[in-house]
């Protein structure tokens, strides 16, 4: 399949870290991703495989000029507040950026004729799971704003389908993991609370203090328990899920992640392995809205978009981080900024 024959696709969010991996993968497929994105939190460096539109999701005009001058075919749609923690905090700014946000990205879409989109969800709409692992028809109870706001969009796009004929498919990720094979991109953040940057960031000089949310939990080590499926894996679901769409799928909502839990301390445990040096860390009380474990089901997705992930064995996820972070963030010695608990993403 070739770029011609593929053709345009939008990529809201495409400088960030899933929407950037994903766009290497696109054009990889034939694709060419055009990234709309305010570089907010993005990385106009990461915008490598197509052309940047800046821009915010809430000017409906731009969106809409975008989609019918560069012949759009679909939308993948990353573009998202997504700091757990702050959404708790601060939910007025979730709901906004999130959901209207969403809102805004759909009435150009209709306005235009573009009806298929694919929605970079998260396991979050689930809360504390009844069940693990866990199935696309569990519960869906989010502890925080941040996951209710996805779950909001997801009731959104089934309503939208119903009433406006829009395809659809929402990718319900768990945690995000490692970095391009090739070092071209990575996880790059700021601030940075995910776990396993935040580790070696420690490592490396760049926090003088490595902390973990929570060391109480009902788990066999105490620490939180999560689901890592490698960044690559999860960019090879977004293709497939497009040329499901694009075949005529009727859509839906699918988990992607490998099924096994790793606890913090598992995770913590394979990083000094890898760099050979240990972490010192200490445990603070837990973050609002984290469960104690949550772990995929992702057979769905393999039965319906083909898709099982090749590159999420805690190996190869901690080894590409480690060479990102080795050129993202080099080594110092006497900088130091405030530490930030750790949680399990």
């Amino acid at each position: 399949m070739d770029r011609v024959s593929s053709g345009a696709v939008l990529v809201t969010g495409g400088a960030g870290y899933v929407g950037s991996h994903t766009c290497k993968a696109l054009a990889a497929a034939g694709f060419t991703p055009i990234v709309f994105d305010n570089l907010s939190t993005g990385h106009r460096s990461f915008v490598r495989w197509g052309p940047l539109v800046e821009g915010d999701l809430g000017d409906n005009a731009a969106v809409l000029d975008t989609l019918n001058s560069r012949s759009i075919r679909a939308v993948l749609h990353f573009a998202a507040c997504a700091y757990v923690g702050e959404s708790v905090s601060d939910p007025q700014k979730y709901y906004e950026n999130n959901v209207v946000g969403s809102l805004s990205l759909l009435r150009a879409m209709i306005d235009a004729g573009c009806d298929k989109i694919v929605f970079s969800s998260s396991c979050a709409v689930y809360g504390e799971p009844d069940e693990v692992p866990i199935r696309e028809t569990a519960p869906k109870n989010p502890l925080s704003p941040y996951g209710a706001s996805k779950m909001m969009v997801e009731r959104v796009l089934s309503d939208y389908s119903c009433a406006y004929g829009l395809k659809s498919i929402a990718l319900r990720y768990f945690n995000a993991a490692g970095a391009d094979r090739d070092g071209e991109v990575g996880e790059l953040r700021d601030p940075e609370t995910h776990l396993i940057p935040r580790a070696m960031m420690s490592l490396q000089g760049h926090i003088s203090d490595f902390a973990v949310f929570g060391g109480d939990y009902p788990t066999p080590d105490g620490t939180a328990i999560r689901d890592y499926v490698h960044v690559a894996d999860l960019a090879a679901a977004h293709v497939a899920a497009l040329r499901r769409l694009l075949d005529g799928h009727p859509g839906g909502a699918f988990n992607l992640g490998t099924g096994r839990g790793l606890s913090v301390r598992e995770v913590l445990d394979a990083i000094s392995a890898e760099t050979g040096e240990e972490l010192s860390v200490s445990n603070t009380l837990r973050r609002p809205g984290d469960p104690a474990e949550l772990v995929a089901d992702p057979s769905l997705a393999a039965r319906e978009l083909g898709w099982t992930p090749e590159l999420s064995d805690l190996n190869t996820i901690v080894k590409t981080a480690w060479a990102w972070h080795r050129l993202a963030h080099p080594r110092v010695t006497t900088e130091e900024t405030s530490p930030q608990p750790t949680g399990a993403g």
